[in-house]
């Protein structure tokens, strides 16, 4: 009786504690931290992104792989930048699927757009997001796709709760994002991003998501997490 009743005040708890944090005022976790996306210069980005020496982009492949997309499926990629993975998805969701773009700079979304359709993609939109919320339509993804883009989020309360509500009830989020570990991570991941893998998961299940999966071996960079939408304990929407 003990352990049950001793779960069960874990469980009020954590059901307050998201409910609090999806509903209280939260400030900037890193302001500025997306200053360089105001107006970038896509080609810039290009070079820099879609690079052999960059892992995400030499494993992508694999990544596509690991994400388990099925054709007619809808695909949020949550920081698209030049496109590199909203080009590849739609090639896996297939004509009866869509990919949704979502992106914080006009420039990244003009760019995806033109490449798209020069690519022959007619499954493809884009969505002009905000500091704090995707701005996707309730109920309207299968999978969320966050890859190098949590520790730009400057407030991930509220911007994975605009998610949760996107997802379908089944839905989930595949997170990839820099290991960060003191005496072992490069300097400029160390400044750059502002917290490591116990962090960062642990906002992601205060939102209302439970971690399924943790894999990708291939990866030594970055970690690669797979979270469902959880429905108890849900923050107040």
């Amino acid at each position: 009786m003990r352990s049950v009743y001793q779960s069960l005040l874990l469980s009020l708890f954590v059901g307050a504690l998201v409910a609090a944090g999806a509903s209280g005022q939260e400030k900037s976790v890193k302001p500025g931290i997306n200053d360089s996306f105001q107006n970038p210069d896509v080609q810039d980005f290009v070079e820099r992104f879609e690079v052999e020496s960059r892992e995400v982009y030499l494993h992508r492949e694999k990544i596509v792989a690991a994400c388990g997309i099925k054709p007619g499926q809808s695909v949020a990629d949550i920081g698209a930048g030049t496109g590199l993975f909203t080009r590849l998805f739609a090639q896996k969701v297939g004509p009866e699927g869509r990919v949704i773009a979502v992106d914080i700079a006009r420039n990244f979304l003009d760019h995806i757009q033109l490449t798209t359709r020069e690519a022959g993609y007619r499954n493809v939109e884009t969505v002009h997001c905000t500091a704090d919320s995707t701005e996707l339509p309730p109920n309207s993804v299968d999978v969320a796709f966050i890859c190098d883009t949590y520790h730009h989020f400057e407030y991930p309360q509220k911007t994975m709760a605009s998610l949760r509500r996107a997802l379908k009830p089944d839905g989930k989020v595949i997170v990839i994002d820099f290991r960060r570990i003191e005496g072992v991570s490069s300097d400029w991941t160390l400044d750059h991003v502002r917290a490591g893998q116990e962090v960062f998961e642990s906002e992601i299940k205060a939102a209302g998501f439970q971690k399924v999966h943790e894999g990708a071996e291939f990866l030594e960079e970055n970690y690669f997490l797979i979270f469902r939408k959880q429905t108890n304990n849900a923050p107040s929407e």
